[in-house]
């Protein structure tokens, strides 16, 4: 297989969000490691509420088919209430569909998530999965990503703890040839 092609959505639209600067991180390090792999970070903020009696407004459409001409799908997550974002899940909705059939279909998906708690993205991360499983998406198992203490490991929008970028990198590899093995099947 050549170069995997990943979509990345953050969970988090504000303009300093760790999970957007994380998915950040991911492109840079895609670029400068030993993975073959490039991501492109979709902007779904036009994406409306979740309607099944609307037509597929062209923001959906355009998101669902960057989902669908990926390889596989990273999902930065942050944790708000102990869950999963309304604006991720929302964007996740609209994908699911039609089931059986969506652009999430047996899709290989990996989770990362940076939060400023302590225990970081643990209880999101769950959930999403749950969801992502209910989807029929093809879930990456192991490593999991949750980088708690995000304050002091990001600095100036940009990832710079040096532990955190090693796990990271031993992350993307993991889950670059995850994807490939689960591309043979």
């Amino acid at each position: 297989m050549a170069t995997l092609k990943l979509v990345g959505l953050s969970g988090s639209l504000r303009k300093a969000s760790y999970n957007t600067a994380l998915l950040r991180t991911v492109q840079q390090r895609l670029t400068s490691g030993d993975v073959d792999a490039e991501l492109e970070i979709l902007d779904y903020r036009e994406v409306p509420f979740y309607d099944d009696d609307l037509e597929r407004p062209a923001s959906v459409q355009r998101v669902d088919d960057a989902l669908r001409a990926a390889d596989a799908v990273i999902l930065a997550t942050p944790e708000y209430n102990y869950g999963i974002p309304g604006v991720l899940k929302n964007v996740i909705d609209w994908a699911s569909r039609p089931a059986y059939e969506s652009a999430f279909y047996q899709k290989p998906v990996g989770i990362v998530g940076a939060s400023g708690g302590a225990i970081g993205t643990a209880r999101a991360q769950g959930q999403l999965k749950q969801v992502l499983l209910g989807m029929a998406s093809q879930v990456f198992p192991y490593p999991e990503y949750n980088l708690g203490g995000a304050a002091q490991r990001f600095k100036d929008g940009e990832l710079t703890d040096q532990a955190s970028l090693e796990f990271l990198d031993k992350y993307l590899k993991a889950f670059d040839q995850w994807v490939r093995r689960v591309a043979e099947r």
